[in-house]
Order: C-alpha cells, then sequence, then structure tokens
C-alpha cells in the first residue's frame, strides 16, 4: 500500500489546486515522506528541501504557474517543486548523468522560471520577469523565493534597491531558517532573528487585518489608522535599536513573519498579498531539515548527504584511503598559520567545503566567515593586505568568479600578497555547470601580477601553496574536488621555484604538457605510447625554458588540461612557441566549448575525451604513424 496516496494523484500543480485546502497538511506530509525515501535512493540536497515542503506546497496552490513566475534563489530547496511539477517518477535520476538536475533549469521544465546554483540572484531575476510582463501588459505575478543566507550577498540588496522603486507586482519571500550551509554570520542574521520584532510585526498584521473590515465603513478612519499604524511601526524599530524597518524603507511592503510550516496558514497570506499592487515582502519562519529529527538537529551536516537508510539514518563514513585536496589545503593551513601569526583565514560561507572547521576551532580570532558575499571576501582580503596581514581566501572556482572585478581592481592593480586557495576546480560531478570549475585557468592567468599554479598530487598542492604564499604578489592554487594519486605527503612548509615545471617521464618524438589534475592520467597514457610527460606545475609565469626545451626535442606537443580549451593553459603553450617561431604541431584538449552536464565526475571526463584511455586514443589518432 502506497505511503502517499494524495501525492500519487498529483502530476502537476493543475491537479494539486483541485484538492480542497484542508487535504494540503496531508499533502505535505506524504511529500516530505516521498523526500525521505528519494533522497535516501539517490543522495543529494535534503535539509533545506525538508524546509520548504509546506511553501512549495502553498506557492502552487495558490500562484497560477507556470503562467505565474516562480524563481527560486540557489535551488537547494527545488526538489518538492519538482515532484510538484511532474517530475516526481523521475526523481530517482537526480544529479546523475543523463537525470534530473539537482537545481532548477530552464531547459528541463517549463516550471523552472530561471535556471540557478549560484546565490542571491532571485529576486534581479524576477523583478526582471514582473517588469517584462508590464511592458506587455501581461497579469502575470512573480514570485522571488529568497534565503536569509544568500540575502547577506550583496546582489540581492542592488534588486531590493531597484525592486522598491519600481512599479510591479512583485513578490519577495524571505525563506528564513537562520543558515545558509553553516549558520548565519552578521548584522542581517541578528536583524532577522530579533524575537521582539518578529512578535511585535506579527501582531501589528493581526491587528490591521481585523480592523480593516471595520474602519473601512467610518469616513476618514483609515487615513487615521494608517498614521497609528506608521507610529506602532515606529515603536517597533525603537525597540530595535532606532533604525527603521528595513524592507520597508527599501520600498517593499513587510509582512510576517510567519510559521513556513503552517500550509493553509500560508494559502491565506499569499492570497491575500496576491490582491495587492506594488512590491511586496512576506517573511516566511522555517526550519531546516523539518519533519526529520536527524536533520532537524544537525542541519549542516545534512545539507547534502549521500545514499543512506530513512530509518536509521546516514551511516557514519569510513575513514578514506586517501586525504581529499581540501583536507591537504586543511591541514596546510594549520601548519602555516602556526608558523606565520600574520597569517587569517576568509571564506564566503563555506566552513565545511573549503576545510576550514579545525581552523575556525583553533585559531578563532584569525578566521572570518563573511557569509555569502564573495565581492566583500575578496575586497575585504585586499584591506587586510594593505596593512601586512597575509589573507588566505579559500573558495570554489565557480564562486571566485563572482568577484571577479574585486580580483581585478582591488588585489591585483595594486599588486596586494593575497593568497587564494581554489577548490572544486574542474568538472565538480553531481551539482552540474553553475559549480564547474571550467573557466578559472582562463580567467586568471590574464590577470596583471597573479601568479597561478596548477598541482598534480596531493604533495604538489602542499608544496605550490607553501610557494604562493611566500609571494609578495596575488597568487592562487587551483586543485580539484575529491582525492588525488595517494601521493605521500610531507609535513613541512618547502617550497619550488617560481614559474618551473618538471619532467615527470621520458619518451620519445611526443612530449605532453600536463597541468594540475591532468598529469596522472597523461602519465598513464604515456606509458603505452612512450611520450615525454612535463609536470608544468605553474600556469602563470610558464616555464618558458622548459616549452622551449620539449619544442626543440620533440616533433609534436600535447597540452593538457582539466579547464576551457579556449584561452587556458594550452593556449599560453602556444603564445611562447609564437613569439619564439617555434613551429611544432599542437595538440590542445580540455574542456570543450560547450556547457557541461552533471553526473560522476569519471564519466563526464571520459565523455569529454580527458581520461587517461581517452587521452590515449586521442592522441594516438592524432599521431601520423598511428593513424
Amino acid at each position: 500500500m502506497s505511503q502517499t496516496p494524495l501525492l500519487d494523484t498529483i502530476d502537476s500543480p493543475q491537479d494539486l489546486r483541485r484538492l480542497r485546502e484542508e487535504q494540503l497538511p496531508q499533502l505535505a506530509d506524504e511529500l516530505r515522506t516521498f523526500l525521505l525515501e528519494s533522497v535516501g535512493r539517490t543522495g543529494g540536497h535534503f535539509a533545506s528541501n525538508l524546509g520548504a515542503v509546506e511553501l512549495t506546497v502553498a506557492l502552487h496552490y495558490v500562484y497560477d504557474t507556470p503562467h505565474d513566475h516562480l524563481v527560486w534563489d540557489v535551488g537547494h530547496q527545488s526538489y518538492p517543486h519538482k515532484i510538484l511539477t511532474g517530475r516526481k517518477q523521475r526523481m530517482h535520476t537526480i544529479r546523475q548523468c543523463g537525470g534530473l538536475a539537482g537545481f532548477p533549469k530552464r531547459a528541463e521544465s517549463e516550471y523552472d522560471d530561471f535556471g540557478v546554483g549560484h546565490s542571491s540572484t532571485s529576486i534581479g531575476a524576477a523583478l526582471g520577469m514582473a517588469v517584462a510582463d508590464r511592458l506587455s501588459g501581461s497579469p502575470r505575478r512573480s514570485v522571488a523565493v529568497i534565503g536569509d543566507g544568500a540575502m547577506t550577498a550583496g546582489q540581492a540588496f542592488e534588486a531590493l534597491n531597484n525592486a522598491g522603486a519600481m512599479d510591479t507586482d512583485l513578490l519577495v519571500i524571505l525563506n528564513d531558517n537562520e543558515m545558509s550551509i553553516s549558520p548565519n554570520v552578521g548584522a542581517l542574521p541578528k536583524y532577522l532573528a530579533s524575537e521582539v520584532v518578529r512578535d511585535m510585526r506579527g501582531a501589528l498584521r493581526s491587528i490591521k487585518h481585523k480592523s480593516e473590515k471595520v474602519l473601512d465603513k467610518l469616513p476618514g478612519a483609515l487615513d487615521i489608522a494608517q498614521r497609528v499604524e506608521n507610529r506602532i511601526r515606529s515603536m517597533v524599530d525603537e525597540v530595535q535599536g532606532g533604525q527603521n524597518s528595513l524592507f520597508n524603507n527599501f520600498g517593499l511592503d513587510y509582512t510576517g513573519p510567519v510559521d513556513g510550516h503552517d500550509v493553509r496558514k500560508l494559502v491565506a497570506v499569499l492570497r491575500e498579498m496576491k490582491q495587492r499592487k506594488g512590491p511586496q515582502l512576506l517573511h516566511v519562519l522555517t526550519r531546516k531539515g523539518q519533519g526529520y529529527p536527524l536533520a532537524e538537529n544537525d542541519p549542516v551536516g545534512f545539507h547534502a548527504v549521500g545514499k543512506f537508510n530513512p530509518a536509521e539514518g546516514p551511516s557514519k563514513p569510513a575513514a578514506p584511503a586517501k586525504p581529499s585536496y581540501t583536507q591537504i589545503f586543511g591541514d596546510w593551513l594549520h601548519d602555516q598559520a602556526t608558523a606565520d601569526p600574520k597569517l587569517v583565514a576568509i571564506t564566503p560561507a563555506m566552513r565545511e567545503g573549503s576545510g576550514l572547521v579545525a581552523f575556525e576551532q583553533q585559531f578563532p580570532e584569525r578566521y572570518f566567515d563573511v557569509g555569502i558575499a564573495e565581492q566583500h571576501a575578496v575586497t575585504f582580503a585586499a584591506g587586510l593586505a594593505c596593512e601586512g596581514v597575509k589573507p588566505v581566501v579559500a573558495i570554489y572556482s565557480t564562486f571566485l568568479q563572482r568577484a571577479y572585478d574585486q580580483l581585478i581592481h582591488d588585489v591585483a592593480l595594486q599588486n596586494l600578497p593575497v593568497l587564494f586557495a581554489i577548490d572544486r576546480a574542474g568538472i565538480v560531478g553531481a551539482d552540474g555547470p553553475t559549480h564547474a570549475g571550467a573557466y578559472d585557468l582562463s580567467y586568471l592567468r590574464c590577470i596583471p601580477n597573479m601568479v597561478v599554479a596548477a598541482p598534480s598530487d596531493e604533495n604538489e598542492c602542499r608544496l605550490l601553496l607553501s610557494t604562493c604564499y611566500a609571494l609578495k604578489q596575488p597568487a592562487a592554487v587551483r586543485y580539484p574536488r575529491g582525492s588525488g594519486c595517494g601521493a605521500a605527503v610531507t609535513s613541512g612548509l618547502d617550497t619550488v621555484p617560481l614559474g618551473k615545471g618538471i619532467v615527470r617521464r621520458r619518451g620519445h618524438g611526443t612530449a605532453v604538457l600536463a597541468f594540475g589534475s591532468m598529469v596522472q592520467p597523461a602519465l598513464t597514457a604515456a606509458e603505452t605510447l612512450n611520450l615525454t610527460v612535463a609536470d608544468m606545475r605553474f600556469v602563470k609565469p610558464i616555464d618558458e625554458a622548459l616549452i622551449i626545451e620539449l619544442a626543440q626535442q620533440h616533433e609534436r606537443l600535447v597540452c593538457i588540461e582539466e579547464n576551457a580549451v579556449q584561452g587556458g593553459a594550452g593556449s599560453a603553450v602556444l603564445e611562447v612557441l609564437a613569439q619564439h617561431g617555434l613551429c611544432r604541431p599542437t595538440l590542445l584538449l580540455g574542456i570543450p566549448d560547450v556547457v557541461t552536464e552533471h553526473g560522476d565526475p569519471a564519466v563526464l571526463l571520459d565523455d569529454m575525451g580527458l581520461s587517461a584511455g581517452k587521452i590515449e586514443q586521442r592522441i594516438a589518432a592524432w599521431l601520423p604513424e598511428q593513424a
């Protein structure tokens, strides 16, 4: 017998809207049950989805999706949305090659109005849709759902500033669970967490709603009531410390806070707000992991999970046979901080993912989580560097893209010694194209004063981190997700010569210039084809002497990188050859000029021709004697 009989009748929001309102709590319960079983089979983002069940049901019940626009921020919480919009039978494929994406994706469904994966984009995107509909005379409504963690980013406030000054019927829903991945940091979460303000604002909205039916029958009474309401709001703000209501001052009519797990209350509030004109903000209080005690008690650990039995919870993972690159970085950071009291670590809300948990515990005064605010993280580091501090910014490759102007303008142009430890470089797997670090070698190497290093194994990662930290200029060390080849890691803080590669294997006829994670598969392919393999170590400054030497000693060259071919490390090699008038047939292997998909990294790399076997095949087919 099915555990989800009501949910089984829902194939679209149209089916959902045919339910009676009193059936919605049962539907929400069944949706949560289905989520537990589904994510237990596949793994994926978990706690945030459990927290958004009732909100998702209410939104699709009240709004005419897909006619109305529903824009999710980041998309960690979009699984209930996918289930209710005709994708329930494919949830077993989520985040797998050829399956559903882990985030909203326009090409996947007409209900996914905007593709996401990064934070803080929902308000701006929904505002654009609302303005477009106004210009065309369309009555469609636009709703943006954004978490309180994503609200710490400047882009969200840029959009709020714009939205409040426009005559658009935009609804912003602030899904407040006091979390991003880790607990939120900064002044905004403290503002939202004020219990006095929450209680008083809720009471104010209730009084206003109940009195309007009486007051609108008395001449002039509504005007007097509005003045009273404004005075009460002022009193609320005085309790809060003399500040005016943040969102009202942005020009958005604030409503809330509302219990985000009371689906019928949400429906009532949304129906009422749907009738209003102008920009609105609904403050909804939810709990990450709602309905599953293990996730409620550990929302950080249950943010994303592997496969598990919901009845038992995830088993404790076995100790990995090889340390991950993230762990290598974390260990190096501790040792370098012990040796140098000027070192500080900065993360834009990625404490766990970037390997900074132990560092925060050991050096709390030298650890700075700035929230989801990548631009600020980089400029903050620049300011620290101006005063002789040695900042290390731990950041994912895909997130550093969001601070590109600050990287150039605030760090590189002033030649400040900031070290960027760039995690998740290359193909990342299940998170897909929004999280793929496919472009950093290209966008970093064109920046003046930057040093760009790409370690080939775990020990090289430590060596290059130490080398780049010692420099008096900006530098980046980019390393992939997961583990390397299992190389023995030294315990010291040794360095290597700047801008110098090393030949790992001597062969004949063809030389492979490999960068970072591609050194190991290149060495494997070289055994069959008897190729020379150089571990280039640095993309900038690139080892021109080694390139010239290999070009003079070999008839052909192959460049391999886990980065976009366009403008990447291979392009840097071609520039050196052209500058010195060396003409050698050169094969460039890397990530092709397409949007990468989600799925198992090994499968994706093989599909792109970057596995050891495919590298061997491609080089063999290119060599004239083999062809």
